[in-house]
């Protein structure tokens, strides 16, 4: 029964992320969603730009805090190891509905774009940015990503084992291409009020420092990772500096 009960409760987890990440999409986009980044201001706004930071601070606190290897030492004493990426996934899933639901707009437009051809552009990267994101994450494992893969080889019977390193795709050019798709969908907008510029900055900001606290736990993790950090870029693609990324040797 324990095995039916974690597959259920990984796949309700997967679906409260799958909801909120197409949620995230329209939030920033101001498309389709009832309540969005520049919906019509209610508070004043010295109110809610504090709001908003505490907002941002809940999610980068949570989503940084649980992802360090201490900390799931410490948690996995508490919460079953097969269900302890779905439980990460749901938390996270649920400080970015907080944010939704409590953000608060706050008026006033830092830059227009009036050509239609530039809104189109500026359109067409930020639809490119989430659908890196979304790819980015198939490249390295989707469903181990997103806690899945656990969840379904302990329904199997069959022992969990690590996702090989790889950099196939995208990440021969960046270490780091579901960061650079974020960037791109957070910046390119025809309309940035302050509102957006204030979650563009502090989500930019969050990803360089979350960036340093990941890879110092991957390059503990991973040998090879310290090599393959001396040959990738970090955020903006370029070529790798050799033909032979270090990767390849383990793959």
């Amino acid at each position: 029964m324990k095995r039916f009960a974690f597959l259920g409760y990984g796949l309700v987890c997967y679906a409260v992320f799958f909801v909120s990440f197409l949620y995230a999409i329209g939030f920033v986009g101001n498309i389709w969603v009832p309540k969005s980044i520049d919906s019509a201001p209610t508070a004043p706004f010295g109110v809610a730009l504090m709001i908003n930071l505490g907002l941002l601070a809940v999610f980068a606190l949570q989503h940084s805090v649980m992802a360090r290897p201490a900390f799931k030492r410490v948690w996995t004493r508490i919460v079953s190891p097969v269900i302890e990426r779905s439980t990460y996934v749901l938390f996270t899933s649920l400080a970015l509905i907080a944010l939704f639901a409590f953000w608060q707009p706050m008026g006033g437009v830092v830059w227009t774009v009036e050509s239609p051809l530039a809104q189109a552009v500026l359109y067409a990267i930020f639809g490119l940015g989430w659908l890196i994101v979304l790819l980015s994450t198939f490249l390295i494992n989707h469903f181990d990503l997103f806690g899945l893969r656990q969840v379904w080889l302990a329904f199997r019977g069959r022992p969990y084992t690590e996702v090989p390193f790889k950099s196939n795709g995208p990440y021969r050019w960046v270490r780091h291409p579901i960061y650079f798709g974020f960037l791109l969908a957070f910046w390119a907008t025809p309309v940035m009020t302050v509102a957006h510029l204030v979650y563009a900055v502090m989500c930019t900001a969050y990803i360089l420092i979350g960036i340093q606290l990941e890879e110092r736990d991957l390059q503990d993790h991973l040998p090879e990772y310290a090599a393959y950090r001396d040959e990738v870029s970090m955020i903006i693609p370029r070529p790798p500096k050799t033909t032979r990324l270090p990767s390849e040797v383990n793959a």
